[in-house]
């Protein structure tokens, strides 16, 4: 029986889950995380809450998933949705060079579109903009309505603005959407879920259409009912399915590697022993050690 593969979840916004989801993600096989910056599910009305989130990404999540041997990595970006608040807008794009520059932020995102609107548009091409000013590659959110419109119209705007689709990673893909992107060159994301959008039995059928090549998986794992352990079940449902560890390994490991590892600030090795508290606070309790 072949080793249980090594997995690399991509896109998982732990902001939104509990401390014993980076245990069973750890237990699983995981030992990398990206996490991008995306909405909260309640509007903010202010860029100092957008910094501290940010801070948040960069600094206590990380330590969150040191100590169960897990590297955190994330992206950082104003999401489309709150791009349409034009003022609040301005004033987060402005702070947005200083996470940029930082060591463990490997793409700007989410960037994209919710409700494809003009100011959405212009959010969009400021942050593909900054992307190329700070030499990162792009994780594109595809809406969930109108999926195919603004799956090209993102598209389009990448082409536009000279984002070579070989840092471009388009997210949220399913069966209606896959071909477009693929067709341009770009990395191609999913999202699996327990209810919506894709499941690890129709991401096995993607897959033995499309192959592997520029794939990504991803659990997404937001404040909603999600699940922090779908890239080791997708891996289990690739292997059911007759693919094979190289396959699987291409999958949930090696292709993400490559698309963040674009950005020169990938990071695979995890502290042997992470520090005891982060501004002093614990993750642990009682007399437990840390993995």
């Amino acid at each position: 029986m072949p080793p249980a593969p090594r997995l690399f979840d991509p896109h998982i916004h732990m902001t939104s889950r509990t401390t014993d989801d980076y245990e069973a993600m750890a237990a699983a096989g995981t030992l990398a995380v990206v996490e991008p910056a995306f909405w909260l599910g309640q509007p903010r009305t202010s860029a100092g809450s957008f910094t501290d989130y940010f801070d948040g990404l960069i600094g206590w999540e990380p330590f969150r998933a040191a100590q169960f041997g897990i590297v955190h990595h994330c992206t950082i970006a104003l999401n489309p949705k709150e791009a349409n608040d034009r003022g609040l807008a301005r004033d987060v794009l402005a702070v947005l060079p200083r996470y940029l520059a930082k060591d463990r932020v490997v793409a700007v995102g989410e960037v994209g579109y919710d409700a494809q609107t003009p100011a959405e548009d212009e959010a969009f091409a400021a942050q593909v903009a900054l992307a190329h000013e700070h030499d990162l590659p792009v994780l594109v959110h595809t809406p969930h309505r109108d999926k195919a419109a603004g799956t090209r119209r993102s598209l389009d705007l990448c082409a536009e603005a000279g984002l070579p689709p070989e840092r471009t990673l388009v997210d949220h893909l399913n069966e209606v959407t896959v071909g477009l992107v693929r067709e341009r060159g770009c990395w191609m994301g999913f999202s699996i879920y327990p209810d919506t959008k894709m499941d690890e039995a129709r991401m096995v059928r993607i897959l033995q259409e499309h192959g592997t090549e520029r794939v990504l998986v991803n659990s997404a794992a937001d404040w909603g009912r999600s699940d922090p352990l779908k890239v080791a079940k997708t891996a289990a449902a690739m292997r059911a399915a007759g693919f094979g560890p190289d396959e699987v390994d291409q999958v949930v490991w090696r292709n993400p590697v490559a698309f963040y590892g674009q950005s020169g600030r990938l990071e695979l090795e995890a502290a042997a022993q992470p520090d005891a508290t982060f501004a002093g606070n614990s993750v642990l309790r009682g007399e437990r050690a840390a993995v």
